[in-house]
């Protein structure tokens, strides 16, 4: 039981993942960017799927659960404690208009339906009107005659949900709304924040473009417009992803973060009227955590983009012109050790919890106090694998291909590796937004498959390209209107290399990707079908214009106004290029990269006489669970061990 404990907790909490079959790979429930670990999902309160669409959990209210809200059927109740029958906030008397729910499919950083004001009197929630949105017919096999479920689903260019964000005031059971101008209907209202006082309610409305974001705030008695805080403005894409957080005791001063204004996510110091400051920090991603009114934490990758390391920046904040005013401190690490530190920081800001590990080291826990007087570690998790066939992991950096950046790579060797023999190779890809799969945590964010087929007699390459996240706007956004262009060409850099090393079978290379990795695997096959011998790709993207108007359009715009790109993206053109072995799973019931894609490149593949392996997994969504998830990696095994 030792032993399991200790595999369970360093896989899991190191980042390391014995789940990362269930995880790294496509734990992606949202949209394809999303790569959540399993510590993001125990430690972030990140879901392993999204909540069904038809039933929110009861949440309680920040008045000691006086109340619960909840949202069902596409209509919003409100239960005071003690009664049995709940008041209807918002009825819903259409399927495509709905209250409540999570809107404009998880994107934007929105992972609720309904925010409850802190003194408990007021509730913001949304309006979902997607009457317009086409639907998308699955085929539901547990039914004798079988069923057709339709889902609503925006496809790129195409008719788009509407969202607004009403005001319910719990005392009257009136409802106010939002008094939105922006953009005219095609927007997006995301990260709805509360003043501390609960007299006004602020949102970020986004256009459809993406191009455009305005930070406003509202009366919250009557939904009235105020002001417009600041604006964002970037020919790429603006992104917002979070909150705004207001300094404790404070509701005229917050923090907000962006990677428009300097390349990098970072932090500044805003009041309400749009005075602005960045916080002096160093040029890297940045992710906050919390403040205490007199320092504000955060993690950086400032050591590395491959690091995680806790950060204290003491800040004093005047009482008139606030932030014009305010002074700095240099900020204080308050993690040691190379590698990547997830923290769980305590409400009072006093104390953390910083879960540790690097890549020659399995996961540490320790409980640190943030004034640096305190550190004690009270879990030091065993080499999981010491019982086990070892192979030989490097961990090391490649340029990208127009020499700009170094791109991280983890690189397994075959078990009892002998240099004077020929191995073949497989390449791991995801390589889309929000995504990192190399970090400096145990054995460089292990995935147990690779260590499997290491042991097989294979060498297994996983490397991170330009479009992935930590490294700033210049890297993130180098992919715009082009998805799988830079991603490719990084990619090939490291596979060249490889290529040229004497121990790596050049003739017996094969690729595997999950989502967006099914994408950039069919893509890599037939961009360079000559490289390629067998790839597995799951749930792939095919053509771009045929996925979602939020993610979609945020990469690519739309056919209509980057013609070019989606032509030179798409992989139905493609198909007659296919040389090797090809082999596509997909989820029959996935909701997020819908059936057309795959159907129609195995069409075009038959139109061309291209032979082409196809395995669908009837009840699966966008991800594979359980058995059907034990019986898929036996499937992409097999297929490997049969051509390379």
């Amino acid at each position: 039981m030792r032993k399991l404990v200790t595999f369970l907790l360093c896989t899991v909490l190191a980042g390391s993942a014995l789940f990362a079959q269930n995880t790294v790979l496509d734990v992606r429930e949202a949209h394809p960017g999303k790569d959540l670990t399993m510590e993001e999902a125990i430690y972030k309160g990140v879901g392993l799927s999204r909540i069904p669409s038809d039933r929110m959990p009861s949440t309680p209210s920040p008045a000691e659960g006086s109340f619960t809200v909840f949202s069902e059927n596409g209509s919003l109740y409100i239960k005071d404690r003690g009664k049995d029958a709940p008041t209807i906030i918002a009825e819903s008397t259409d399927p495509g208009i709905v209250y409540g729910e999570i809107v404009s499919r998880n994107e934007f950083g929105i992972d609720a339906g309904w925010y409850v004001s802190p003194d408990s009197t007021k509730i913001a929630f949304y309006k979902k009107d997607q009457s317009k949105v086409k639907r998308f017919p699955l085929l539901d096999i547990g039914i004798h005659n079988g069923d057709l479920k339709e889902i609503f689903y925006p496809m790129n260019g195409g008719p788009s949900e509407k969202v607004f964000v009403g005001i319910y005031d719990i005392p009257s059971g009136k409802t106010a709304w939002l008094e939105v101008k922006e953009f005219s209907s095609s927007r997006y209202i995301t990260n709805i924040s509360w003043c501390p006082d609960s007299r006004y309610i602020y949102a970020q409305i986004l256009d459809r473009s993406q191009h455009s974001m305005h930070l406003n705030s509202y009366r919250a008695s009557d939904g009235r417009f105020i002001r417009t805080i600041l604006e964002e403005e970037n020919d790429a894409w603006v992104e917002p992803l979070d909150p705004i957080y207001f300094l404790k005791g404070r509701k005229d001063v917050f923090i907000y973060r962006t990677d428009n204004r300097d390349g990098f996510r970072s932090l500044y110091l805003v009041d309400t009227i749009g005075t602005i400051r960045r916080l002096p920090t160093a040029s890297a991603d940045i992710k906050y955590l919390d403040n205490d009114g007199s320092a504000v934490y955060y993690t950086s990758a400032e050591n590395s983009p491959v690091q995680n390391h806790l950060y204290k920046m003491r800040l004093k904040v005047p009482g008139k012109n606030a932030v014009s005013k305010a002074a700095f401190y240099k900020p204080v690490q308050l993690t040691s050790g190379r590698g990547w530190h997830n923290v769980i920081l305590s409400p009072d800001c006093k104390e953390f919890t910083d879960i540790w590990s690097n890549f020659s080291t399995p996961v540490q826990m320790w409980k640190r106090s943030t004034d640096g007087k305190k550190s004690e570690l009270f879990y030091e998790g065993e080499d999981p694998l010491a019982d086990y066939a070892s192979c030989k992991v490097e961990f090391g950096t490649i340029p990208s291909a127009d020499s700009s950046f170094q791109n991280y790579y983890r690189l397994f060797y075959p078990k009892d590796f002998d240099p004077q023999k020929k191995y073949p190779l497989i390449v791991y890809v995801y390589g889309g937004p929000h995504s990192q799969m190399v970090t400096d945590s145990w054995l460089g964010k292990i995935r147990m498959w690779e260590m499997l087929m290491a042991q097989k007699g294979y060498i297994v390459y996983v490397q991170d390209n330009r479009g992935t996240e930590n490294r700033g706007a210049a890297f993130e956004k180098a992919i715009n209107r082009q998805c799988g262009k830079a991603e490719m060409e990084d990619q090939m850099v490291g596979i060249n290399w490889l290529r040229s090393l004497p121990f790596v079978d050049s003739e017996r290379i094969g690729v595997h990707g999950w989502s967006y990795g099914g994408f950039m695997t069919i893509s890599l096959m037939t961009t360079y079908p000559d490289v390629f011998k067998v790839g597995v790709a799951g749930g792939p993207v095919i053509d771009w214009k045929w996925y979602e108007v939020m993610y979609g359009e945020r990469y690519m715009d739309n056919p209509q106004t980057n013609y070019k790109g989606f032509l030179s993206t798409s992989l139905i053109p493609k198909a007659k290029n296919l040389k090797g072995h090809l082999l596509i799973c997909q989820g029959a019931m996935d909701e997020t990269v819908v059936w057309e894609h795959s159907l129609s490149f195995i069409q075009e593949c038959i139109d061309n006489g291209i032979p082409v392996d196809y395995f669908p997994y009837p009840t699966a969504k966008h991800n594979v669970f359980g058995r059907n998830r034990i019986h898929l990696m036996d499937k992409v095994t097999q297929y490997f061990e049969d051509y390379l």
